[in-house]
């Protein structure tokens, strides 16, 4: 069926189009998308007898399941001839009593009285096809483990006597603004090891909590076969992965949490899957296609993934109950949903330079993944009317984080991954005189007004192996060196003062939220670099040294407070976020930029040499007093300036009726201060 031609077309008067009067004529494909998902929903709900929740229960009907007299157990297995359920019940031989009996549509079940089973017991399927045969993970599993010894996975019965039960009913996310603290369990301790979801509960959630964060976006939870792939290769996409603990430890972790006011978000991966066989869906019943598309757009030559074919009712009924059985199982708060521009279009956005408005709707778009997307949205908040989404797409695709109704594809967020890209590019490209601060501000605040944004410095991205950080490419080997207080040199004080400079532009000009990956927000050294054969299986850059942040003769330390006091001072204004930016003033030549949002200004002179005394800006008459300054020996800066002076405006009578009056303050090279209206 043609999808422009579905019932329930939407009404013509699009606010997405009304917002931007420039995707006018591209108005029959953006209905057309439209329509698409409504017929697609349509057909998922049985013309509305159901709801999309009801539709997205698979996990409640798939996998393995324990009923009132025993187990039973089904899967999807279209092209399978016949099928065993084999693991250490049946000393891993295939028997005839635990063959599996094909049902309907390509369904296998299987039921087991109930001394078969028990808690910790392994298994998985032997299944046949027409001509071979494999060993596969279910589908479905909701837990699997990975044997010490032979480095093998299996599925395991996860039943224990006394199941983790919930203390926290019913958290309601804060987002006013979203505060997110990007974070992965196996590597956020000091140890060199993978670390487990009770440490990270015990020690890391406390860090967060003192800090300011009011979010945690959790990566590599679902499981993944190799470590190294940071949970981008998923295999398991049901089972919180065993490598950090069991799935009451992680239900716990959210549990406590939700108890200090922290939501949680997973960093989830529809976008492809790991080519794994044996382990995951890559030829689970003989057809290599059974979950991804066939032929040239199978694999993902870049990712050396494969590619879901999110035509199949069958996959978006797998996908979607994964949405739903994260928030319904663990009280997950919502996603952060990986790879979106891969999945938006055919050639996965590679190469493509979105320079116009064209580039978005000229056939390179696979209708199937954008269906898929915005049905995704549109159950996750119909689970949970709260629940927080949030797009990592690149192309700058209109309409993401718009809500469906209005012609978008109903995310709440999109990250502002223009930002750490410009970052890197100035740090790289100019020297500090050449820093415009009009340039900066545009790129800071260049997003589309209807669609809130994700604001960041650099995430896990900018700090894996191969890249740098924002702080390493300021001071690089001087960090290790002179971060001692009192022996620092000018490398480093000039990339401590910048550092922050960096981080309070980007935070201060939200229009969403703001996010930080662990360690960055106090400059951690070096880079990120997973066990992997290169490095001899070592752990040394798989970890976060929260000594360094913790020791207070070092650099780091007065980072780590500045990050702390800097959350605090945003925070200080309720709805930070959705209050107007207003820029006072910029002089390129000067290298100063001035902006205001409520009652705060924010002062920035980037001039890596020149100070100015009484530089002048004209603002709400009143008092002014210093609440930030990136410049105070608290935060590793020189303290050239008196913070407990109250500043007055000066009287212009040019200016009387807009009662406005010139603010003139000191302010040091590379220095920021921001300055409340107190009067």
């Amino acid at each position: 069926m043609n999808k422009n031609n579905h019932n329930n077309h939407m009404d013509p008067q699009l606010n997405l189009i009304k917002n931007d009067i420039e995707l006018l004529q591209y108005k029959d494909a953006i209905v057309g998308r439209y329509n698409n998902a409504v017929y697609k929903e349509m057909q998922l709900t049985e013309n509305g007898k159901k709801t999309l929740s009801d539709f997205a229960s698979g996990y409640l009907f798939f996998g393995l399941h324990k009923t009132t007299d025993g187990w039973v157990f089904r899967e999807w297995a279209p092209t399978a001839t016949h099928i065993y359920i084999i693991g250490t019940f049946s000393n891993w031989e295939e028997r005839i009593e635990y063959k599996l009996t094909p049902i309907n549509h390509g369904i296998w079940e299987i039921k087991l009285p109930m001394h078969i089973l028990e808690h910790g017991s392994l298994y998985k399927l032997s299944i046949y096809w027409s001509n071979g045969h494999g060993e596969r993970i279910p589908a479905w599993a909701t837990r699997v483990v990975q044997d010490p010894d032979t480095a093998i996975f299996n599925a395991q019965v996860w039943d224990p006597q006394k199941p983790y039960i919930f203390r926290e009913k019913s958290f309601i996310p804060s987002t006013n603004p979203l505060l997110i603290y990007e974070c992965h369990i196996g590597m956020a301790q000091n140890e060199e090891k993978v670390g487990t979801y009770t440490e990270f509960r015990k020690y890391i959630l406390p860090r967060i909590a003192k800090d300011g964060y009011n979010c945690i976006q959790i990566m590599a939870i679902q499981e993944h076969p190799y470590y190294g792939s940071f949970g981008y290769h998923v295999s398991s996409f049901f089972a919180a992965s065993s490598r950090y603990g069991t799935p009451d430890e992680l239900k716990e972790l959210i549990d406590d949490a939700h108890h200090l006011g922290i939501a949680v978000i997973m960093d989830i991966v529809h976008s492809h899957a790991v080519k794994n066989e044996v382990e995951g869906l890559g030829n689970f019943s003989g057809d290599p296609n059974q979950y991804f598309y066939s032929g040239e757009r199978r694999e993902h030559k870049t990712w050396d993934s494969l590619c879901f074919d999110y035509g199949k009712n069958e996959v978006l009924h797998f996908l979607l109950s994964n949405c739903k059985y994260w928030i319904e199982e663990y009280k997950f708060d919502g996603y952060r949903f990986d790879g979106v521009t891969s999945m938006l279009y055919y050639n996965h956005g590679i190469g493509d330079a979105f320079v116009s408005y064209a580039d978005y709707y000229n056939g390179n778009e696979d209708d199937n993944a954008i269906c898929y997307l915005t049905l995704a949205n549109k159950l996750i908040h119909e689970i949970k009317n709260d629940a927080i989404t949030i797009a990592e797409e690149v192309s700058g695709m209109p309409g993401l984080a718009v809500s469906i109704k209005d012609g978008g594809y109903g995310f709440d967020y999109r990250m502002a991954m223009n930002i750490p890209d410009y970052w890197i590019k100035i740090i790289k490209e100019r020297i500090d005189e050449d820093w415009k601060p009009s340039s900066l501000f545009w790129e800071v605040t260049n997003r589309r007004k209807d669609e809130k944004t994700i604001s960041y410095v650099e995430s896990h991205d900018q700090a894996l192996v191969g890249d740098k950080t924002i702080i390493f490419r300021l001071i690089d080997a001087d960090m290790y060196w002179h971060m001692q207080k009192g022996d620092t040199n000018y490398v480093v004080n000039r990339g401590v003062a910048l550092h922050k400079m960096i981080r309070l532009l980007t935070l201060s000009t939200i229009n969403g939220g703001y996010l930080n990956f662990m360690g960055n927000e106090f400059g951690h050294p070096e880079w990120i670099d997973f066990p992997r054969e290169g490095n001899g299986w070592s752990h040394k850059y798989a970890r976060r040294q929260w000594d360094l942040a913790d020791n207070k003769n070092l650099v780091y330390h007065d980072l780590s407070c500045f990050d702390i006091d800097m959350i605090k001072t945003i925070k200080s204004i309720d709805n930070f976020q959705a209050t107007m930016i207003c820029e006072i003033w910029h002089d390129d030549k000067d290298q100063v930029l001035a902006f205001e949002r409520e009652n705060l200004i924010f002062i920035f002179n980037f001039s890596p040499k020149n100070s100015y005394t009484d530089y002048g800006i004209l603002v709400n008459a009143g008092s002014y007093k210093t609440i930030l300054n990136t410049d105070s020996e608290l935060y590793g800066g020189n303290g050239f300036t008196d913070d407990t002076i109250v500043h007055f405006t000066n009287f212009d009578p040019l200016y009387e009726k807009q009662q406005k009056g010139w603010l003139k303050f000191y302010i040091p090279a590379r220095t920021a201060m921001v300055l409340k209206k107190i009067d």
